[in-house]
């Protein structure tokens, strides 16, 4: 079901109904904007990847609108910020879905909000879009109308453990997150894995994220052994003080984990740009670098980015396309389902390949996680350069 962007945001203002009976539908059926609710993490402590996915769906959304809507009907965004509250998430579900009546929900975009929204939402019989990385957010049995445009935290973990076991040799490991739902639920999941593949995990932590000084916990994993470390946060400031404790010690040992290590707003928060040196970060092939060049589709979104005067200096492109993707999908399951709740799941259902800037989505009845393998890389943060990164070292372009 490979969907063209013309195709999306092309179609008739006339109804299948109308259609039918010869008759124009009436102006307020073809009229009324289709609701779509937001939940973006643009403040707070995890909210480098809201603010990075919101600009790509902002501009997918004007761009929809703009080109006529879907079959003439505009798109609206009833955006919340969670301010990476899972409380605030929660409140503003009841809003959306309650009295707003929105057609679907994208996000939140934050697992720790996630956890909270999902349940709620699933209550209320609304089909749902998130990015979010923790395994349990997507259940068919459970959650019979959320579905993930991104990758599960077993996939990603599963990428940085490869990396770190099979490509780097390395089997002592130090394991570390701040204390958010996502942060928990990774180092809880990606242990395991790792012990499965012969790696012997000597240091394992959930820290505060606001504590300031990590040397001790630092000096903990070096005597341990530990020949990486391997942290899970989407908090710049934890993950920059943990490149700026290493960096301080003369620990020349690679720091291997979640994509927020390679963000703007990370390098921001570096003492010394070397500081950046051998750390590797999740990212995705279809927007990292490989022999130079972007992949087409990448290249041409950087272009039109650049066009429209969004810049990259506090973001990364994934997070930009991701959110891209999601308006864009969005629109393509309107076009062709219209709006009614059990339509959209039924449509979404059969999406086979649809070809995305950040990925190549994929969903069936039975799964609703729709990211390839094959797709989830990692990359070298230090070559950073219009939000994208080279592939890391021993992957093949």
């Amino acid at each position: 079901m490979s969907i063209s962007r013309r195709q999306i945001l092309a179609g008739s203002a006339v109804s299948a109904a109308a259609l039918a009976s010869g008759f124009p539908a009436p102006a307020i059926a073809q009229n009324e904007p289709i609701k779509i609710g937001y939940l973006p993490a643009l403040t707070g402590p995890s909210s480098s990847t809201g603010v990075g996915i919101n600009r790509g769906t902002q501009l997918a959304v004007e761009l929809i609108n703009k080109e006529g809507g879907i079959k003439g009907r505009k798109i609206e965004l009833i955006s919340r910020d969670t301010q990476s509250d899972p409380t605030k998430a929660v409140n503003a579900v009841a809003e959306l879905t309650q009295r707003a009546k929105v057609s679907m929900i994208f996000g939140p975009l934050n697992s720790g909000e996630a956890l909270a929204a999902t349940p709620l939402i699933a209550r209320d019989k609304v089909p749902m879009l998130h990015p979010c990385w923790v395994d349990e957010l997507i259940d068919v049995k459970k959650y019979p109308m959320a579905f993930r445009i991104a990758p599960t935290n077993t996939q990603v973990g599963a990428g940085a453990n490869y990396y770190v076991v099979d490509v780097l040799k390395l089997k002592k490991v130090a394991v570390i997150s701040d204390t958010t739902g996502y942060g928990t639920a990774s180092v809880n999941t990606y242990v395991p894995m790792l012990k499965a593949k012969g790696a012997e995990v000597v240091y394992q932590n959930h820290i505060d994220a606001a504590n300031p000084d990590l040397k001790p916990e630092l000096l903990r994993m070096q005597a341990a052994g530990a020949q990486a470390i391997m942290p899970w946060s989407v908090n710049a400031g934890f993950l920059s003080r943990i490149c700026n404790t290493r960096g301080a010690m003369g620990w020349d040992v690679p720091i291997v984990g979640q994509t927020t290590l390679g963000s703007g707003q990370t390098k921001a928060l570096l003492e010394k740009p070397e500081y950046w040196n051998k750390v590797y970060s999740n990212n995705f092939r279809q927007v990292c670098y490989a022999n130079g060049k972007l992949p087409p589709r990448a290249q041409e979104f950087v272009d039109r980015l650049k066009a429209a005067k969004i810049g990259f200096g506090d973001t990364l492109l994934w997070w930009v396309a991701l959110g891209w993707d999601g308006g864009t999908i969005m629109a393509d399951i309107f076009k062709n389902a219209g709006t009614k709740n059990d339509d959209v799941v039924a449509y979404m259902n059969k999406v086979k390949g649809w070809p995305g800037i950040y990925g190549t989505v994929t969903w069936t009845p039975e799964q609703h996680n729709g990211f390839p393998d094959s797709e989830v890389v990692m990359c070298e943060v230090n070559s950073l350069k219009d939000g994208a990164f080279n592939l890391a070292p021993g992957y093949s372009a």
